[in-house]
């Protein structure tokens, strides 16, 4: 029969394929790791300023006025805003007694990096039972195991730390909640709240939450 005299010639046939089939997906698949690895190394650096390692930040209240803004959805201003830098946890101590965390118990602290973090209200509000007016203030915080101590300040357009407490205008003691999980990166942001919004601090496994009383 035909077949049977061109038996070799099919095994061999059989054989190369075989092995050429494992090779080429070998291949495929080595030239896709090679092509994801080129793509990521020629990514250009930012050739006018390297990225702040703690970028800026803006939060609202209420959540949603930018969107509402760009679309033409509201003519009201906000109630207020947080502007703030984000630095992130990297495998660091953050809040503890030891003097080497990076927020250390009994120590103020800016409440973000670089510049000092800053609240504006755009009306009067109310927060613990105290009348707050509407206007910029500096925002910063004292961190116990169990409770921060919430300060706004007068002193504005200062840059970290060099806070002047002879201009505190406003502080408040809020019970520290713990959370199971670790935050890696630095959070400041209004929720709603029956009253109004709660401003919500959270970083590594901690937050407080601010309760701020207005009109809706």
């Amino acid at each position: 029969m035909p077949y049977i005299k061109n038996y070799p010639f099919i095994l061999l046939v059989m054989f190369v394929g075989v092995l050429y089939l494992p090779s080429c997906k070998t291949n495929s698949s080595d030239a896709q790791s090679v092509s994801v690895k080129d793509t990521l190394k020629a990514l250009p650096g930012n050739q006018h300023q390297n990225i702040d390692q703690s970028p800026m930040d803006i939060s609202y209240c209420p959540a949603e006025y930018p969107q509402n803004k760009m679309k033409e959805l509201t003519s009201k201003a906000p109630v207020a805003r947080v502007i703030y830098s984000r630095p992130h946890k990297k495998g660091r101590v953050i809040f503890s007694d030891d003097p080497k965390s990076l927020c250390q118990y009994g120590k103020p602290w800016r409440l973000g990096a670089n510049e000092a973090t800053e609240i504006e209200f755009f009306q009067p509000v109310m927060i613990r039972g105290k009348n707050i007016d509407a206007g910029r203030y500096v925002l910063y915080c004292i961190p116990h195991l169990d409770k921060w101590e919430v300060i706004f300040n007068s002193n504005l357009n200062s840059w970290g730390l060099q806070i002047d407490p002879t201009k505190d205008v406003f502080k408040t003691e809020l019970p520290v909640q713990r959370s199971a999980t670790s935050l890696e990166d630095f959070t400041i942001l209004f929720q709603d709240s029956p009253d109004g919004a709660d401003l919500l601090i959270a970083w590594d496994s901690v937050k407080v939450l601010m309760p701020v009383t207005f009109s809706k």
